[in-house]
């Protein structure tokens, strides 16, 4: 559509008329109006005019003098001027907008025709589009393209090559640190939260819980397949609070999960085992502590019949506190597990040697008699060692697993490096140095160790049991040193340092930190001997050497001062609500998320409040006696 220029304004040509053949002339028609709005007003009086003009040309003046036009626009026939078409007008230069304008496409609506105009001249008019300056495109910023990541390969320093006999399956417990760090999903099977967190968001919050758990344990399993790995214990906080006396429920609703884990399990030949925590107390002496047992072993059995897994997962705990008499608690063992479990727990359930109460040689005689195997720990034996030689030891207890059909396994670990105590010497380093020599060639050997797989590729390599990928090796950390009674004021003149760094004139506050964090470890060093207390444990009894002699409490270390190590910090103790100690944890492998972000311990009073109300009274109990004896002293 043409457009001319005429003082200063745009003229937007339009057919509204239809050409007559016979005319030899021809005009065009030019209205002069102030705005758009008012061009499709002008348009629509076009019928008042000849019919001998052609077109109409809409002249529409610059911004500055639409305010100048004629108000009564109403009368638009007035400003009509009429042109010859012959008469050709050089068209002048237009203006340059730097305004965008946009297109805009205007339909006449129908008008009532006038009786006196000749109806021959009726024809349809073409649409008055208004063409404008298309819009200037916004510049796009062009994005960088991201180089794929490569896998970060660190100089991992060669190790010391050893030779060795074996030939079974090495194994670890729970979580697999890479898939862990994995972002931005996480693959772990230990998502957990606590006891208001479900009644908060309702009890199908937990169940998802437990459904993504099982799935990432496909992910873990296959995994494993790739970098040959074929032995894993599974986290008991697959499916949180599924054992609660409140709260509990069926595994029914992730029968489809468990199953594709299971059946994947048994595709690659992989060997699944679970750990209940220090929880699991079938020789306790309160009732309510024994039934919330049985309904966590009714638990796991639920998850390995879900998953179809055969008579070599079984489900290993331990025997648990003394409480005063051994050889009581031994025969109260004995008649719960007769009299309460299932045939299916008892085909499941074995038991392990622990480090503080019970060696291979208080296990050996019941365990022979109620054929439940026995899973032997090196390092536990190596803490509370038993009489028989480890030689001696081995061959009866495979005997038992023989007799029942299962394949044997042991578990190593190795003590944190200056361990001097027996709590320290309880706490697990990051990597095994070595296989046993008394290992058996053929053997499921679980290595619980904090670097877990880490921990399996590092005797990998020693042994050149399997080649291990390069990108899969991690650096191994420093050993964390022990902060002890002796070091603590080292300990808080380092943070005292810290302090006056950070807050330049800090004398007084820093004073009362140093206060505090000294009476802290303290506190934590007299505890830590209370484990085997709160697990029923008497304080004069049991006592048994690891090189001459091993005290059930823990042992003050009164040596010289070490060299300051800044920021050290002792593993604090579980506290109940009540602010008493609850039980250590004795699983150290197991890891558990809690994804509301609470405290660990916390979950786990919630999960076992029946434990940790036992665990309460015993401690009252104790403070009475305690009290009494004071007296009789100062008397």
């Amino acid at each position: 559509m043409p457009a001319h220029r005429v003082d200063g304004g745009l003229c937007f040509v339009s057919n509204v008329v239809r050409v007559v053949e016979k005319l030899e002339t021809q005009f065009v028609g030019m209205f002069l109006v102030p705005s758009l709005h008012l061009a499709r007003r002008t348009l629509q009086c076009r019928r008042v005019f000849s019919p001998t003009y052609r077109s109409v040309s809409i002249l529409m003046p610059p911004k500055r003098k639409r305010t100048a036009v004629v108000d009564g626009m109403a009368e638009v026939a007035a400003s009509v001027v009429v042109t010859d078409s012959t008469a050709q007008e050089e068209p002048a230069t237009p203006r340059k907008s730097g305004r965008a304008k946009k297109k805009v496409s205007y339909t006449e609506a129908p008008i009532a025709v006038d009786d006196a105009v000749d109806p021959g001249n009726e024809s349809p008019l073409t649409d008055l589009d208004v063409e404008s300056v298309e819009e200037p495109k916004s510049p796009t910023k062009k994005r960088r393209k991201r180089k794929p990541s490569e896998p970060v390969v660190y100089d991992i320093p060669p190790v010391e090559a050893k030779t060795t006999t074996f030939k079974g399956r090495l194994g670890y417990a729970c979580l697999n640190t890479i898939l862990r760090a994995t972002k931005p999903d996480a693959i772990f099977c230990s998502r957990t939260c606590r006891k208001d967190t479900i009644h908060k968001n309702g009890l199908d919050f937990a169940k998802d819980l437990g459904k993504q758990n099982a799935r990432d344990l496909c992910k873990l399993i296959q995994w494993n397949e790739e970098n040959n790995i074929k032995f894993l214990r599974i986290s008991s906080e697959m499916f949180p609070f599924a054992s609660h006396k409140e709260l509990g429920y069926s595994l029914e609703y992730a029968a489809e999960e468990l199953k594709a884990a299971g059946d994947l399990a048994k595709k690659y030949g992989h060997r699944l085992t679970t750990h209940p925590g220090q929880f699991t107390q079938l020789a306790s002496p309160k009732d309510a502590v024994v039934e919330a047992s049985v309904r966590e072993l009714d638990y796991h059995c639920q998850m390995m019949r879900y998953m179809g897994l055969d008579q070599d997962s079984v489900i290993i705990i331990h025997m648990g506190g003394v409480y005063g008499d051994k050889e009581s608690t031994l025969a109260r063992f004995k008649e719960n597990y007769t009299t309460r479990l299932t045939d299916e727990m008892k085909a499941r359930l074995v038991l392990e040697n622990d480090e503080i109460c019970y060696n291979p040689d208080d296990l050996l005689p019941i365990c022979e008699e109620l054929e439940i195997p026995i899973v032997f720990d090196y390092h536990h034996n190596w803490i509370y060692p038993s009489v028989l030689p480890v030689s001696e030891l081995i061959p009866r207890i495979n005997a038992i697993w023989h007799r029942k059909g299962i394949k044997p396994k042991q578990h190593l670990s190795s003590p944190r490096p200056g361990a001097e105590t027996v709590m320290e010497k309880r706490a697990h380093a990051d990597r095994c140095p070595e296989l046993p020599a008394e290992l058996p060639d053929d053997m499921d050997l679980m290595i619980e160790a904090k670097d877990k797989e880490q921990a399996v590729f590092h005797l990998y390599r020693i042994y050149e049991l399997f080649e291990v990928k390069k990108e899969l090796l991690r650096p191994e950390k420093p050993p964390k040193p022990f902060v002890r009674a002796g070091d603590a004021k080292d300990a808080g003149e380092d943070e005292i340092g810290d302090g006056e760094e950070g807050e330049g004139e800090g004398g007084s506050p820093t004073k009362k930190r140093k206060t505090r964090r000294t009476k802290k470890v303290k506190d934590e060093d007299e505890h830590e001997g209370i484990t085997g207390e709160a697990m029923g444990v008497d304080g004069e009894k049991n006592t048994v050497d690891t090189d001459a002699s091993v005290s059930n409490t823990a042992v003050k270390s009164k040596s010289p001062r070490k060299p300051r190590t800044s920021k050290a910090r002792t593993p604090r103790a579980p506290k109940t609500k009540k602010g008493e100690p609850a039980l250590e944890l004795l699983n150290q492998e197991e890891y558990v998320m809690p994804v509301d972000g609470a405290n660990v311990e916390a979950v786990e009073e919630d999960e076992h409040p029946e434990v940790v109300s036992a665990i309460e009274e015993e401690n009252q109990q104790k403070g009475k006696k305690k009290s009494k004896a004071t007296r009789k002293e100062e008397a």
